[in-house]
């Protein structure tokens, strides 16, 4: 494994209005108007953070306010403290006690349900495999 990515951080008295992409870790404490493009990354909303966009990453973890669309390849974790206001597309969502959601969900388990037929289909192989050599 190598070093941990940094983390860019959006500080509490920054307002940021268009669109931010990259592919490092990003923490929002402040506030961000527009479109967050992280498909690689983790995306966290700290407590005093306020988001007004749409997001898209592959992880999104909410202690702030939320506004817009989440889409995530692999999870959405809203704390006690957060709140979304838009749909979730996620694999995995989270959502604790506290938390305020107020959207639509789609949990999609496209990926999960591709690797379990590829093992289901290598293990049906091994065992026709092994079934041929025993009768041999």
């Amino acid at each position: 494994m190598t070093a941990p990515v940094d983390q860019a951080t959006i500080g509490r008295t920054l307002v940021i209005k268009g669109e931010i992409s990259g592919s490092e870790a990003l923490y929002i404490d402040g506030r961000v108007e527009g479109k967050i493009l992280m498909p690689e990354s983790r995306v966290t909303i700290g407590r005093n953070g306020k988001v007004d966009a749409s997001i898209q990453a592959r992880e999104v973890v909410v202690m702030g306010k939320v506004s817009g669309n989440i889409e995530c390849s692999d999870r959405v974790d809203i704390r006690s403290e957060g709140s979304v206001t838009g749909d979730i597309s996620t694999v995995r969502i989270s959502v604790e006690d506290g938390a305020a959601l107020k959207g639509g969900i789609q949990v999609r388990n496209e990926q999960k349900h591709k690797e379990v037929q590829a093992q289901t289909s290598a293990s049906t192989d091994l065992q026709k495999a092994m079934a041929a050599t025993a009768s041999a």
